[in-house]
């Protein structure tokens, strides 16, 4: 169903991980609690463009004495935690559940003092410093060798190589790439060891397609954080239709590429993720050998 859900919005046109517009605060969140949606539920609840950014279930709607418009469409958004087993009380398993969202616009009747403002101030942002700061703000940052001939993550030196700031034509597509390769640097075996995940590194292959989605999901998280245009995005367009074929054939295949992509955007920014976010476990395999993850 959320395969689904995801390649519905590829085929029309719509890739959920690029950032629409550059307002941080207009990440999707649910009215009521004011958390921002996560994983999946983020990149699929920010494909479909809305001016504001408010969602809120059935049971929230009626709790707020309002009403859902009639004809209105509901999302569904999926949620799962570690909870205790039936069979066994000392192993935990996962469990997942789905439900129904509503845009704030569909909702009539909230109390007018419950609904926040909408008013946008950001005249005095400067997106290129925020950019910076976040990258000199990562505290387990590996090496970063500028003046390369092209970008890329080398996991046996730690290093990110990327051409010099001055080559690419937007400073916006030097920062999204640079993101990119940082996302995939946290995948290395003494972060968050995703690469064992993937061992299968040849170009083309399932492995590296999901990688390559990986970052390009978690780069598009970094940039709208950031406000700035996530201008990867064009240059990622001939990976779309690999990634819309693979995704048919392997069901998990969206599902884990936004958890590890949540993973890799909180990894970088040093938040540390509750236990019933929408992530995922990382074993202890062992690390293989990797050559490089080339943008």
């Amino acid at each position: 169903m959320v395969t689904k859900l995801i390649t519905d919005r590829l085929e029309a046109g719509v890739v959920p991980w690029h950032m629409p517009w550059k307002t941080a605060g207009a990440m999707p969140r649910n009215l009521v609690s004011k958390k921002t949606y996560r994983g999946f539920n983020f990149w699929y609840l920010l494909s479909m463009g809305f001016e504001r950014q408010f969602f809120l279930t059935f049971n929230q709607v009626q709790e707020l004495g309002a009403t859902v418009r009639k004809g209105s469409k509901a999302f569904q958004v999926v949620f799962w935690k570690m909870v205790e087993s039936h069979n066994d009380p000392t192993k935990k398993v996962p469990y997942l559940r789905y439900y129904r969202v509503f845009h704030v616009d569909d909702v009539e009747g909230i109390d007018p003092k419950k609904l926040p403002s909408y008013d946008q101030h950001d005249q005095d942002f400067d997106p290129i410093c925020t950019c910076d700061r976040l990258v000199q703000e990562w505290t387990d940052s590996p090496t970063i060798q500028q003046n390369a001939e092209y970008a890329c993550y080398v996991p046996s030196i730690d290093t990110i190589k990327i051409p010099n700031p001055r080559r690419f034509f937007k400073a916006e597509e030097y920062y999204s790439v640079l993101y990119h390769e940082m996302t995939h640097a946290t995948g290395h075996a003494r972060r968050l060891n995703r690469h064992s995940k993937f061992p299968n590194h040849h170009f083309g292959s399932n492995d590296y397609s999901q990688e390559e989605l990986v970052a390009e999901m978690g780069a598009a998280y970094l940039c709208g954080i950031c406000g700035i245009e996530n201008a990867t995005i064009d240059n990622s367009a001939a990976y779309i239709q690999s990634w819309l074929k693979k995704l048919k054939n392997d069901k998990k295949f969206v599902l884990q590429a936004a958890s590890y992509a949540q993973l890799a955007t909180d990894y970088i920014l040093g938040i540390t993720p509750h236990e019933t976010s929408e992530t995922v476990v990382q074993s202890d395999e062992n690390n293989p050998v990797v050559e490089s993850f080339e943008f």
